[in-house]
């Protein structure tokens, strides 16, 4: 091996790999790390085209911890970093996510689920068709059995802020963060002893992390592994409505779309990404398509108001796709323990930087979860094909 030494290599410097770093170099200074980064400019990165989303209106109790410590380290971005990096506040906007149950089976589906939520301290409300029209009177709801909404601690913030404010702050901490692209894992005893790289250094260290997004399948093939995470195209549409012009509207989630306000009265809009459509990691031409096809008939259905539309622009993400159970898969990987991972998270990543960064730097410097018990999203499930299901993707 030849080049620089590190205690732990990142690989991937979007919102997670920034994150783990940031969260290393807090709890333990002095600490070497070094963040690997193929595109410093993020063009393509699932941070950069995300929706830029938070909510509590998960189905599993871990999720929705997550995502308690995650508004919170949002809201007070400042103070949550505990650094003056030049970004006093994410524009955090809690207008809170509206789920929509048209059946009494869906209906059931989110009362049990919200009682969980409140058990955890989320603020989740069920509503019934006369209360959402109430409060949300430019809904059609005679076809709507329940809803269930949160009417605070949900919303949408600045997602580069966030990925900016842990990189600049990682960086004050000591951190390297390196343009380069990964393209080989070197291996002894069964563990990992240094990451190769495209300039033909190799970095000798002592831990590895696996924060590269929709690639982490590519980056276990390297060490002989398999993971089971792939790309799913998502087109997002930015909409103008004049006859639909709700500022405090929720992130609404209806059957198969969602949509929520955008600056300057216009509105954001996408279908959910189907289980059984991967895409190349390429592949970033739209599915125009979409939006007169599947979303605009089921969106003027739902809001009567949107019945003369147009699109303003549109752009293409990716979700980083779980197809196990579309949760992500966290911690060390038993066949190489000093490699952690923290993958797959199915379009709802950028919400959970903040607690993942936090509890894989806690396993990684101490040997076991700490803050919060993520064993739930733990590699061991993924190889024992035990799937632990999330059944709110959006």
């Amino acid at each position: 091996m030849s080049g620089r030494t590190a205690d732990v290599v990142v690989i991937g410097g979007a919102v997670m790999g920034a994150s783990a770093a940031y969260w290393l170099t807090r709890m333990q200074p002095g600490l070497r790390v070094i963040v690997v980064e193929r595109d410093p400019t993020y063009a393509r990165a699932s941070t950069a085209l995300s929706v830029a989303s938070i909510r509590m209106q998960f189905t599993t109790p871990v999720n929705v911890a997550i995502s308690r410590f995650g508004i919170g380290f949002i809201r007070d971005f400042r103070e949550s970093l505990g650094q003056e990096v030049g970004i006093p506040s994410l524009g955090l906007t809690e207008n809170g996510y509206l789920f929509l149950a048209s059946t009494a089976e869906g209906a059931s589906v989110l009362a049990e689920v919200a009682a969980m939520q409140r058990s955890l301290g989320a603020a989740t409300e069920m509503l019934t068709p006369a209360a959402l029209a109430a409060r949300f009177p430019w809904l059609e709801t005679g076809d709507l059995v329940a809803g269930s909404f949160g009417p605070r601690d949900e919303g949408w913030f600045d997602n580069m802020g966030l990925l900016n404010g842990f990189r600049a702050a990682a960086r004050l901490q000591g951190v390297e963060f390196l343009r380069d692209g990964v393209v080989g894992l070197e291996q002894a005893q069964g563990r990992v002893r240094g990451v190769r790289l495209a300039s033909g250094e190799t970095i000798a260290c002592g831990a590895a992390i696996n924060a590269s997004g929709t690639r982490a399948a590519e980056v276990m093939r390297m060490a002989g592994l398999d993971l089971p995470v792939e790309p799913r195209k998502r087109t997002v549409f930015v909409i103008d409505a004049p006859n639909a012009r709700h500022p405090d509207a929720p992130l609404l989630v209806d059957r198969g779309f969602y949509l929520r306000p955008e600056r300057g009265g216009q509105w954001i809009t996408a279908t959910v990404p189907e289980a059984d459509s991967p895409c190349d990691p390429q592949d970033f031409e739209p599915d125009l398509h979409l939006f007169e096809e599947v979303i605009w008939e089921q969106l003027y259905a739902r809001a009567p108001g949107f019945d003369a539309v147009k699109v303003v622009r549109h752009w293409v993400g990716h979700y980083a796709y779980n197809r196990l159970d579309q949760n992500a898969i966290l911690g060390p990987h038993p066949a190489l323990p000093n490699l952690y991972l923290m993958n797959g998270f199915s379009g709802h990543g950028l919400q959970q930087a903040p607690a993942v960064g936090r509890g894989i730097a806690e396993h990684l410097l101490t040997g076991s979860w700490q803050s919060l018990d993520l064993s739930d999203l733990s590699v061991e499930r993924v190889l024992e094909g035990r799937p632990f299901l999330e059944r709110a993707i959006v």
